[in-house]
């Protein structure tokens, strides 16, 4: 009991860390990818908050089973490398032993891992899409980023906003240009404001400015200065785009059954799955051999990550194209892992080497041969 409290201990402390620092990534790398579409003016500076928290729900399963892999795999590569399996070993305790602790760390985490990715993240793939499509039905100075010329959606009229507070929906030093009868017409202001009428018309109320009209490419050229001058922004017409099986709630996804719903509700169910077959594969490819040095283990192990990943996203494109059966589905790769680990186990238990013996000798054969 204090060999597995102390192993329950230092398992869950190395996942928290394990967590923060993936989760510190994910979010590094979504806000580098929204800011680059903010600066295009593509997003609204103020909605990167709400897009990263959706795009956050719907990776947290995928870093939660990352989470448990790399936590196992550290914790025991650990122990035998200072020789705290040695002691675990000499003291009546087998490799098997450790199967329940891990598990018993494990299973909380996988329980999380199967609402989030059976309920958690259909929802929030869907509330993303609907604030995207909110977002891009909003008016033309929504879209407007502070610092960069942004064109209107029809191509008539390009706008700069220096500042624009969300706060009292006032815009500073204002330029916009517009083409109408033929004419070019440019307006700067040094301050305005948004407003609404009854009709929910929007407005930009400028204030203390001046306007520019003429024809291009003649010396007809007119100057007006103003007090206040209403300038009427356009709503954006969104597209609205269907559904999708990634979005689809799961009881949707059951009643639904064609092939596409039945592929995206098998990978829902095969995240925790792949949790629970990395938690137990982590256990013998933590195994560190001095002579093979510290990190042998470790490549090993994103391989097999890598490969198991793959597996099973191109069985899902299969079973969505309808070119494997739905009974056979994402199963295979779940079996190839299994049978890896009850290999990598056995040999393991019975203190083998990781390849047979003749695969060794073949190995050499061929290697003097080249």
């Amino acid at each position: 009991m204090i060999f597995k409290r102390s192993l329950l201990h230092e398992l869950f402390a190395t996942a928290l860390t394990t967590f923060l620092v993936l989760i510190s990534i994910m979010v590094a790398q979504r806000i580098t990818y929204y800011l680059s579409f903010a600066a295009r003016g593509n997003v609204a500076s103020d909605a990167i908050g709400a897009l990263l928290g959706f795009s956050l729900l719907k990776f947290l399963p995928l870093l939660l089973t990352l989470t448990v892999f790399i936590t196992v795999l550290l914790t025991l590569s650990r122990w035998h490398r200072d020789s705290e399996m040695v002691v675990w070993f000499t003291s009546g305790q087998g490799i098997y032993k450790l199967v329940n602790p891990i598990l018993s760390f494990a299973f909380p985490i996988i329980l999380a891992i199967t609402l989030l990715s059976v309920f958690v993240t259909p929802w929030a793939t869907q509330k993303g899409l609907d604030f995207r499509e909110q977002m891009n039905s909003s008016d033309e100075l929504t879209a407007i980023v502070p610092g960069v010329f942004k064109e209107s959606q029809h191509s008539d009229r390009v706008f700069f906003v220096e500042r624009y507070s969300t706060f009292n929906s006032k815009v500073h030093n204002i330029f916009a240009q517009s083409m109408q009868h033929g004419k070019l017409g440019i307006i700067v202001a040094a301050e305005g404001q948004q407003i609404k009428n009854e009709k929910g018309d929007t407005f930009i109320v400028l204030q203390a400015g001046r306007r520019y009209e003429g024809k291009p490419d003649t010396p007809e050229f007119g100057v007006m200065n103003f007090d206040h001058y209403s300038l009427r922004t356009e709503p954006i017409e969104a597209t609205h785009e269907p559904p999708t099986p990634k979005s689809t709630p799961s009881l949707q996804l059951l009643r639904d059954r064609d092939p596409e719903n039945i592929a995206e509700l098998q990978w829902r169910l095969s995240i925790p799955i792949s949790a629970f077959m990395l938690a137990l594969l982590a256990i013998p490819l933590s195994f560190v051999d001095p002579r093979a040095g510290r990190s042998a283990n470790l490549i090993l192990a994103i391989l097999v990550y890598l490969i198991y990943n793959n597996m099973l996203s191109i069985l899902q494109s299969w079973v969505a194209r309808a070119k494997l059966s739905p009974l056979i589905g994402l199963w295979p790769s779940h079996l190839i892992v299994l049978l890896l680990f009850v290999y990598l186990f056995y040999r393991r238990v019975f203190l083998l080497p990781l390849l047979p013996r003749w695969l060794d000798v073949l190995s050499t054969r061929w290697s003097r041969t080249r």
